[in-house]
């Protein structure tokens, strides 16, 4: 779009254009410019792309189809009556991602700073109400200073129309937020039921109260940045799933994300074609774990072994970090992960890494994408934090996702996996497919130093070289009962693999698995321990 300036017809000097095609073409030339070029000019010293320039970079070129370009609000308080932008600053329409089609709406920041009102939000339920129709995603790109202060009730009712068609579009369509700007207040709850939400360093942030309120309210002092930019948001709250470092980069990863999603909940992901040979070995794998059960190691290493080409997008990088989750491909099909992380905790689990990877479950599960999870897990973080925290509800909501998942579920225990985490890591127990172990594995109700302790405690109080019978102790129950050979014996594990042909058995697995079929019994809805 050109920045030339120039001067913009007023409203008057187009109604006035007889010729029907030249006035339309006046009009469009008028809302092309949203709110004028010098709130462009304003918005790209911000170091943030207009609202059509986003629109542009997210979809293939060329295929953009605008609707309600010429939509304006009908307010007439506060002089409104003689402001009236077209498009009433909102872009919306749709377009193709890699080929596909996509709904799109984008918040323009230079027209009543991307406030919204009735129409405004009208023009949004409108694309929502089409992809739901046709079966399509969603993207949402926002930059707006929150409800249109002037159109009063009228712009909460607008923001509540689009939170019930994102409600009820959960688990149909996909649904992408990108803040792009400020995204505060109820306008916060939008982004927060959909799917992913992106967010661009240092121009985007999002909260519910902004600092000059915590001010007053509780004396606090903050900067927008540190109480909702895009660092605070990706690292502490978990509530963005990506964080970029630019505008474009952020829609370019939007593109990348879509392309491992299917359309709606009733297609399967795209298939990606590889030259990635499925059985690959990988001999570096026999070397991964550790001998010493203490000894960390990366799980994104095992991760990249094993997909095609190495490529992982992984979700919630910086929160989290003993547990991993994200897309990749095997075999060129679209495969959802969950791994825990014993470079991080030991890869225990605590609340936020069980609720970061049950919504990650649940996702996968609602739009068809198969689950690979990677098991190294010693249990659940101790503590009175994690109690007082709720860690037994915050847990069973991934028991709960795991359990209730119906898409084709293969596990692999690489190391340890103990106690009840042990069930909750997609166990036999709660429906897994398939379920393989490598030969370091160590499946138990606990650790081995811990049960002898229980178990022979009388006998250690009473040994005439406590230690010394305490490590032999330690040595003959690992040799007995922390090993994969017992469950595999009981038919918990499938099979026993070596490390360097993982990829092997992981592809051959979803390959068997592509035509599963099953379902939960018939019920409203589940009742998640929220």
């Amino acid at each position: 779009m050109s920045t030339r300036k120039s001067r913009t017809m007023s409203t008057a000097e187009v109604a006035v254009i007889e010729d029907p095609i030249a006035r339309l073409e006046a009009l469009d030339r008028k809302a092309m410019l949203g709110g004028g070029q010098d709130r462009i000019d304003k918005q790209h010293a911000a170091g943030k792309l207009t609202a059509r320039e986003r629109v542009d970079l997210l979809l293939d070129p060329g295929t953009f189809v605008e609707l309600d370009r010429l939509k304006t609000h009908r307010c007439t308080d506060f002089g409104m009556e003689s402001v009236r932008p077209l498009g009433d600053g909102v872009v919306t329409g749709y377009g193709d991602i890699r080929g596909r089609l996509t709904y799109v709406f984008a918040q323009d920041f230079t027209v009543f700073g991307g406030s919204l009102g009735a129409a405004y939000a009208a023009k949004i339920c409108k694309v929502m109400d089409l992809a739901a129709k046709v079966g399509a995603p969603v993207v949402g790109l926002n930059d707006s200073g929150g409800a249109r202060i002037q159109e009063g009730v009228e712009s909460l009712a607008g923001y509540a129309d689009i939170f019930l068609r994102n409600t009820l579009m959960s688990g149909v369509i996909p649904q992408i937020s990108a803040i792009m700007g400020p995204c505060a207040g109820g306008a916060v709850y939008s982004p927060a039921i959909t799917d992913f939400i992106m967010m661009v360093e240092k121009t985007s942030y999002m909260f519910i109260t902004g600092p000059e309120v915590i001010k007053t309210v509780t004396h606090e002092e903050v900067t927008k940045e540190a109480l909702g930019g895009a660092t605070t948001h990706s690292g502490k709250s978990g509530v963005s799933h990506f964080s970029f470092h630019g505008e474009k980069e952020c829609l370019l990863g939007i593109r990348e994300l879509m392309s491992f999603l299917p359309q709606n909940n009733r297609e399967d992901p795209p298939f990606v074609e590889t030259s990635d040979p499925v059985d690959r070995p990988e001999p570096a794998l026999d070397t991964l774990i550790p001998r010493d059960p203490a000894k960390p190691y990366d799980i994104k290493d095992l991760i990249a072994a094993v997909v095609d080409d190495g490529f992982f997008l992984e979700v919630q990088r910086d929160f989290a970090g003993n547990i991993v989750i994200g897309f990749a491909r095997i075999g060129g099909q679209s495969i959802g992960i969950v791994a825990n992380q014993p470079a991080v905790l030991a890869g225990c689990l605590d609340i936020d890494a069980s609720t970061k990877a049950a919504r990650f479950v649940r996702f996968c599960d609602c739009f068809n994408i198969p689950l690979v999870t990677l098991v190294d897990v010693p249990g659940f973080l101790p503590g009175t934090e994690q109690e007082y925290g709720g860690i037994i509800r915050h847990g069973a909501k991934l028991l709960y996702a795991f359990a209730e998942a119906t898409v084709p579920k293969v596990t692999l225990i690489t190391r340890k996996a103990y106690g009840g985490a042990y069930d909750v890591m997609a166990s036999k127990h709660i429906r897994a497919d398939i379920n393989y172990a490598y030969p370091s594995a160590e499946v138990a109700v606990m650790g081995s130093e811990g049960a002898v302790n229980i178990l022979y405690r009388k006998e250690l109080a009473e040994a005439k070289d406590p230690e010394a019978r305490r490590a032999e102790l330690i040595a003959e129950y690992r040799k007995t009962f922390a090993n994969p050979y017992r469950v595999a014996d009981l038919g918990y594990i499938d099979e026993l693999i070596v490390p360097r042909d993982t990829r092997r058995w992981l592809s051959a697995a979803l390959q068997m698995l592509r035509n599963k079929r099953q379902e939960n019994p018939p019920r409203k809805h589940g009742n998640i321990p929220l």
